[in-house]
């Protein structure tokens, strides 16, 4: 058995608008469904749990990380790494747009949104507060993964600082609807260059979920997706349909990816010195 390939899989769904109930209950099924298939890591879109435009109905389906709800979820996922999307109440009336990562029965991790779209459509400004911290966390011996939302990888910066600090494989759970942006911007293919840019320059695995069906006026392109870390598609989902996108990456890809292209390296070196540089002109 290969101990460098993990199969991972999008899960691309149709949410219910703020019926946390039957999208719990869809979360499950995909969840014994991946389960059954040994995959190892399962991606849920952007706020999951609740519908894109939740935001405005926080006061009544935020959740905090020792909710009911996120027990269960943990404790379905017993031998795999579950991410799915929820709207975080924190202490002092601070609400956020999080992504948690499940596993082995107990809450592993908590992203926060650090780059809260407010152009076009999108209002996440409105209603969250903005994540401060955008890091990586172990998801065996060998995969470093970070969970960044949406449009945090419309940010370089924060996927830079995550290649550099360590990540090699990024779950990408958006919710990305055709309108969201304005006229003369495709979503679709926006995206198709965006991560392809980031899997091919920094040498990561990707798995991107995103949703399908409408909400609102807001229509959803699916696409959901798995990226090698030469920025080739492993697999992709369709534009309208439900189910799981599943696919196999290999460790050895990002040592292969890194040594031929070693954007990382020579960043890391770059930071160092200029770091080094900082220190002595104090």
């Amino acid at each position: 058995m290969n101990q460098n390939l993990i199969k991972v899989a999008a899960a691309q769904i149709d949410g219910a608008y703020g019926d946390i109930g039957a999208n719990l209950s869809r979360h499950l099924g995909l969840i014994a469904q991946a389960r059954a298939g040994a995959v190892g890591l399962l991606v849920f879109p952007e706020l999951s749990l609740c519908g894109h435009s939740a935001g405005k109905d926080a006061l009544r389906l935020a959740m905090t990380r020792d909710d009911p709800v996120i027990a269960a979820l943990a404790e379905a996922s017993t031998d795999l790494h579950t991410v799915f999307g929820f709207i975080e109440e924190a202490p002092a009336g601070q609400f956020y747009n999080s992504q948690a990562t499940v596993a082995h029965g107990k809450l592993i991790h908590v992203h926060r949104k650090v780059q809260l779209a407010t152009y076009g459509k999108l209002r996440d400004g409105l209603y969250y507060a903005a994540g401060t911290v955008c890091g990586s966390f172990p998801l065996d011996a060998r995969w470093q993964m970070a969970t960044p939302i949406c449009a945090d990888l419309w940010n370089p910066a924060l996927v830079h600082a995550l290649a550099c600090d360590g990540a090699t494989l990024l779950a990408a759970p958006v919710s990305s609807a055709r309108e969201a942006v304005g006229a003369g911007f495709d979503n679709p293919s926006a995206w198709d260059i965006n991560l392809r840019f980031y899997a091919l320059t920094y040498g990561v695995a990707i798995v991107m979920a995103n949703r399908v069906g409408s909400e609102g006026m807001m229509s959803f392109w699916g696409g959901s997706r798995i990226l090698d870390p030469f920025g080739q598609t492993v697999a992709l989902g369709s534009a309208s349909e439900e189910g799981l996108i599943i696919g196999e990456i290999d460790y050895e890809s990002v040592r292969q990816a890194r040594f031929l292209l070693p954007t990382v390296r020579d960043a890391r070196a770059l930071r160092q010195r200029a770091a080094k540089h900082a220190l002595a002109q104090d």
